[in-house]
């Protein structure tokens, strides 16, 4: 991969997701130290909620978790109704994290030393 070529969240980091009634937490998890900082630094509130945009979350807080290098991000009103109202496909906000490791970001220049160790 050169330094120009995209890359994924999901290749230095991991997340979950779930509801709080009508609202969704969503947790991004670097697996390394150096993907922690560059999350610190990169997944900011106003990144998260131009993402979500098209699902009208109301507001985004963000909370840093730093034991366990992640950041922790709630999206109040975005689950139309909730569990037991919305219409929605996803109703618990499961799939938000994995959506969110999708978003494409630009390959940093310490990439290597963000990525999951491989056992041999």
């Amino acid at each position: 991969m050169d330094q120009g070529h995209p890359i994924l969240l999901s290749d230095i980091a991991h997340g979950r997701s779930g509801d709080k009634g009508n609202h969704a937490n969503v947790a991004v998890l670097a697996y390394t130290d150096a993907g922690y900082v560059w999350l610190r630094e990169n997944l900011t509130v106003d990144v998260v909620r131009k993402y979500f945009e098209p699902l009208g979350a109301s507001q985004v807080e963000r909370f840093e978790a730093p034991n366990v290098f992640g950041l922790n991000f709630l999206l109040y009103d975005v689950l139309a109704g909730g569990a037991s109202r919305s219409l929605r496909i996803d109703t618990q906000g499961k799939t938000l994290a994995l959506a969110l490791l999708q978003m494409p970001i630009a390959r940093p220049a310490n990439f290597e030393k963000m990525t999951r160790k491989v056992m041999a």
